[in-house]
């Protein structure tokens, strides 16, 4: 028999990286201020998580001004958001 949480990815264990990869798989991006406002967490948090899964290549992030303040905004990668749907694809067999 196989085990039915092998299919699951580490990476998306944690509830703030499910939800980062959940807010950039239905927008075509997001901004760091839109996620942390979103899932109520501190910049620290929020980027220690957004490091890690952009060291995996799941997402990347784009940099820039707007007027003088800085902007960075995040989209997932292909790698990424296949790496996702795999995980999704994995919970909805393990609930079924």
């Amino acid at each position: 028999m196989t085990n039915i949480i092998s299919k699951l990815n580490k990476a998306f264990e944690s509830r703030i990286r499910l939800g980062i990869m959940s807010i950039l798989s239905v927008n075509e991006s997001a901004d760091f201020n839109t996620m942390k406002q979103l899932m109520e967490l501190t910049d620290g948090n929020l980027a220690s998580h957004l490091k890690a899964l952009e060291g995996l290549g799941y997402i990347q992030s784009h940099k820039q001004f707007i007027g003088r303040k800085p902007n960075t905004q995040y989209t997932i990668t292909e790698e990424g958001g296949k790496r996702f749907k795999e995980h999704l694809d994995a919970l909805e067999e393990l609930i079924r």
